[in-house]
């Protein structure tokens, strides 16, 4: 087998298990925190600390890489997060903590490794489709978590579905360890990871310092928190939209999530395709955001009464649009950078981006109690379109394509 393969084949699953796992905590949190007494709004305060662990990982953990290598630090949470699905069975508010936290540090590793493995293995005139090949395994983690944690849950109780999830994410880790002699090469082992190393001001810098490494790193993260704002909005959103403001049922309106799900998957895999064959990843993600900001208006002022098929329909094209960037952009940050910054750059491109999960349903949420379903709609397309056009006269002549081939 190829390179190629064994490192995209390594990648995609652990992103897809990873994602996995990730996702199966609203699934069946819920019902340990109901079973345990608590009020249901300790939900909220759980997913904080999910996120708050991929941060910390992200902010300190590029030592960690270093010293093991991206498929051993990719093992380790696997294992992380089978520790987590373990702390949540004990059914206690401190162990759902524990659990949630255990969660977002082993989810950490996967953007830093997973690039810094491809960036390696991956052919040039092949990378961004490849990256985006890796990039589906995050929403088809998603979908899984529902399609197999749910029904697992509702048939056998939420014990089995901890069980299922842990048991998945240690074969998982024992999976991949056939690919390490070949993709960990390059680790360092006499790379510190100490907590004074880890912690040290420019240990926690360093992913920020690698976003100055090429001077299109910042526009392509700026746009990439655009998308971001507008793929938190509509994923938090459409369904109490669609059934407070549109009278759809529970049912309809989860089929139109879920559809929405499945074109973000595809189109990740297409639109890294094309970007690979038009030669301009960035300038193709400054076209995107166009397209996915009329594609957010025209799903959010369609008229009351439209056929579900039709509001359907509408959301597949505007999440395939507006849900698709991630991979082109993980494809651009690992060329724009230094193969041995490769980790660094995602890491801190990956932290900017975050922020617009937060700021983007945040945003929304206040235009809706300001001014209304519509409003919201509009103000968060307008913003991608602004950055949109912004990026596209910041780069415009300021970088030539890099070609098919992937060269500069």
């Amino acid at each position: 087998m190829p390179v190629w393969a064994t490192a995209l084949g390594a990648t995609l699953l652990t992103q897809t298990v990873a994602s996995f796992l990730n996702q199966s905590l609203p699934v069946v949190a819920p019902l340990i925190i109901a079973e345990a007494g608590l009020p249901p709004e300790q939900m909220g305060p759980l997913s904080s600390l999910v996120a708050f662990g991929t941060v910390l990982f992200l902010l300190g953990g590029g030592a960690v890489l270093a010293r093991l290598g991206p498929v051993r630090t990719l093992q380790a949470g696997a294992v992380l997060q089978a520790a987590g699905m373990a702390a949540l069975a004990m059914g206690t508010l401190p162990g759902l903590a524990l659990g949630a936290l255990l969660l977002g540090l082993g989810y950490g590793p996967s953007p830093p490794a997973g690039s810094r493995i491809l960036a390696s293995a991956a052919p040039k005139q092949h990378r961004t489709l490849i990256f985006s090949i890796k990039q589906a395994g995050a929403p088809l983690g998603g979908v899984l978590a529902g399609l197999i944690c749910a029904p697992v849950a509702a048939a056998a109780g939420w014990p089995a579905a901890v069980l299922l999830t842990l048991g998945v994410s240690l074969c998982t880790a024992a999976a991949v360890q056939p690919a390490r002699a070949a993709l960990d090469a390059e680790r360092d082992p006499t790379r510190r990871v100490g907590l004074r190393a880890l912690l040290s001001p420019r240990e926690l810098a360093a992913p920020f310092r690698a976003l100055r490494l090429d001077p299109q790193l910042l526009p392509l993260t700026a746009l990439a928190v655009a998308f971001a704002m507008v793929q938190g909005s509509l994923f938090s959103f459409t369904v109490t939209w669609l059934v407070e403001a549109r009278d759809f049922s529970l049912v309809q309106a989860g089929s139109v999530f879920a559809a929405m799900q499945a074109a973000g998957i595809v189109a990740r895999i297409v639109l890294g395709w094309v970007a690979d064959r038009t030669g301009w990843a960035l300038m193709s993600l400054v076209v995107q955001a166009f397209i996915a900001a009329a594609g957010v208006v025209v799903l959010g002022i369609h008229a009351p009464g439209t056929a579900p098929w039709l509001v359907a329909l509408l959301g597949a094209l505007a999440a395939s649009a507006a849900a698709s960037w991630n991979g082109v952009t993980m494809a651009e940050v690992a060329r724009l950078a230094p193969l041995d910054r490769v980790a660094e750059a995602t890491a801190g491109s990956t932290l900017v981006i975050f922020l617009g999960y937060v700021a983007g349903p945040s945003l929304f949420a206040a235009v809706v109690a300001w001014a209304g379903w519509d409003a919201a709609f509009l103000v968060i397309a307008a913003q991608l379109a602004l950055t949109g056009a912004i990026v596209g006269l910041v780069i415009r002549g300021g970088a030539r394509p890099r070609g098919p081939s992937g060269a500069r």
